[in-house]
């Protein structure tokens, strides 16, 4: 039997060795995005856990496979529990300094520190764990959904949570 050979997929290799197919079916051709500016006084800021705030930057965190940027908010000493993603998480400090550590819990022996411009990328489900050492603003993206799972869900402190009561002096 001969094989019909007016039929052919083409594809092209990029600079990381990656395939990259034209198929025998025409694409559809993707509208272009405008582009979009997001000022710092813009962003919406909600708080996560004690110390810490999150806002979108742009995308959608919760979409499934879509660019997402967000920036991590924290205040002087906020903790940030062990903790996982399952996607890659890519993080920029762009202001103060972030301290990392990986591990199922946290340790503060085990932190390195992150400056202003440093980058960071924990693979997905990766245990890791983070303090801010001055107000520490970092900038995550990544492809969503992004979700955190807690190591240990009582290790988090939530926003509104009051400071532990100090014992009275007796007079």
């Amino acid at each position: 039997m001969k094989k019909d050979s007016s039929e052919k997929c083409v594809c092209r290799v990029d600079r990381c060795g990656c395939a990259h197919g034209g198929g025998l079916w025409p694409r559809k051709k993707r509208q272009p995005r405008a582009a979009q500016n997001c000022a710092l006084g813009d962003l919406k800021w909600t708080p996560i856990f004690k110390g810490c705030d999150l806002a979108t930057v742009a995308g959608d965190p919760s979409a499934e496979g879509a660019p997402f940027v967000v920036r991590l908010r924290c205040a002087d000493g906020a903790k940030i529990p062990a903790h996982w993603h399952p996607t890659d998480e890519n993080a920029t400090v762009l202001k103060g300094i972030f301290l990392v550590g990986m591990g199922e819990a946290f340790d503060e022996t085990k932190l390195t520190a992150m400056n202003v411009g440093n980058f960071a990328m924990m693979p997905k489900e990766m245990r890791h764990f983070g303090m801010a050492k001055g107000e520490t603003i970092v900038q995550v993206h990544g492809t969503g959904p992004f979700k955190v799972n807690w190591v240990n869900p009582s290790d988090v402190q939530p926003p509104d949570a009051p400071a532990a009561a100090t014992a009275k002096p007796k007079p």
